[in-house]
């Protein structure tokens, strides 16, 4: 999670949702990612996203069966999706959000029977450090 969270410190310092991601296989970073929507204007330029397309691109592949995600942030539907749909194996996100998470609130994506791939699910892996990246980001904006 540490390589995540080094992408979510990067994009507060550039003015973004301090969420970062991370695609890893046989243990080593294939992707790197850090929210960039404010950057590129760019609603669908979320972390989770741009390390996903990258990770495809490195490997040539639209499938990332044998990769998996670890994310700052609970995932929204979308991003929940787009995993979905890359087939990620399985995803590790820090902190939740009881208010745009799709995965363990929200829409429960994965819980829908209209999705064709959910990956193990593993919450909480450097939850307060996400947490207070994130207060602390808000707070300072408030």
């Amino acid at each position: 999670m540490e390589p995540a969270l080094d992408e979510a410190r990067s994009a507060a310092a550039r003015g973004e949702v301090p969420v970062g991601a991370v695609v890893v296989r046989d243990g080593q970073v294939v992707a790197r990612a850090g929210n960039r929507t404010r950057e590129l204007n760019d609603p669908t330029a979320h972390a989770e996203l741009l390390a996903i397309r990258d990770a495809c691109r490195t490997l040539a592949s639209e499938r990332l069966a044998d990769c998996d995600l670890y994310v700052t942030l609970e995932p929204c539907a979308m991003c929940a999706g787009a995993v979905s749909f890359a087939r990620i194996r399985r995803l590790y996100f820090a902190a939740p959000d009881e208010k745009g998470g799709g995965v363990i609130h929200g829409g429960r994506f994965f819980a829908q029977p209209t999705c064709h791939h959910a990956p193990e699910v593993y919450a909480g892996l450097g939850e307060r450090e996400a947490a207070d990246l994130l207060k602390a980001f808000f707070r300072e904006r408030r």
